[in-house]
């Protein structure tokens, strides 16, 4: 199970590595911004969970393969030609992927240390997206969880409870796992597909 959680967390790194860099590329950042870009939006989350848990050391500084391989994705994005052509809409689904990946094994390390499912599932949102709105918000952009089109947090909250009711149900830590994390990537997927809003302009 420790292989599958950390297998998790090493997709969600990369994918949110790679949203944090395309935007870092598109702001014509050298190479230390398009790092710190990567950074902030892989291990941003993380951080502030762990620092909200008093869990220390912080996770990332116990596992330096993670910002080592940040450093080697930032210094390829960099000097990638082909980098620059990516365009920024093409951040949804590498961005959907680390919002789910890194919701669900914020929630679940939550409730190893031993809080409730409502705090378990707050610690999961903030995990899942902090590492967004940093990125945004560093970019001169309007992070996705505030944005009135974006339906983002709300699914990230709903995937930890589907986690925890799986959890619960089927007795099965992989299958609740991978449930929640296909729950919050497909609906943030569709959410951007269709258009699918929590609130909608009076017309």
């Amino acid at each position: 199970m420790l292989d599958i959680v950390y297998s998790l967390e090493m997709i969600g790194i990369v994918a949110f590595a790679i949203s944090g860099m395309v935007v870092a590329r598109s702001k014509n950042m050298d190479p230390v911004g398009v790092f710190t870009i990567g950074f902030m939006t892989a291990l941003g989350g993380g951080t502030l969970r762990d620092l909200i848990m008093a869990n220390h050391p912080v996770y990332w500084i116990k596992h330096e393969e993670q910002p080592i391989l940040i450093l080697a994705m930032a210094i390829v994005f960099s000097y990638w030609k082909r980098s620059e052509r990516i365009r920024e809409s093409w951040i949804v689904f590498p961005d959907a992927i680390g919002l789910g990946t890194f919701s669900i094994l914020g929630a679940q390390l939550a409730l190893d240390l031993g809080h409730s499912w409502f705090i378990a599932s707050l610690l999961g949102v903030m995990t899942g997206t902090f590492g967004g709105a940093l990125r945004d918000t560093l970019c001169n952009e309007v992070p996705f969880i505030f944005r009135k089109d974006q339906i983002y947090a709300s699914i990230a909250f709903a995937g930890c409870w589907l986690y925890f009711l799986c959890q619960w149900a089927l007795q099965s830590e992989a299958l609740s796992l991978t449930i929640g994390l296909l729950f919050i990537i497909i609906v943030r997927m569709a959410a951007v597909r269709f258009d699918i809003r929590l609130q909608r302009d009076p017309t």
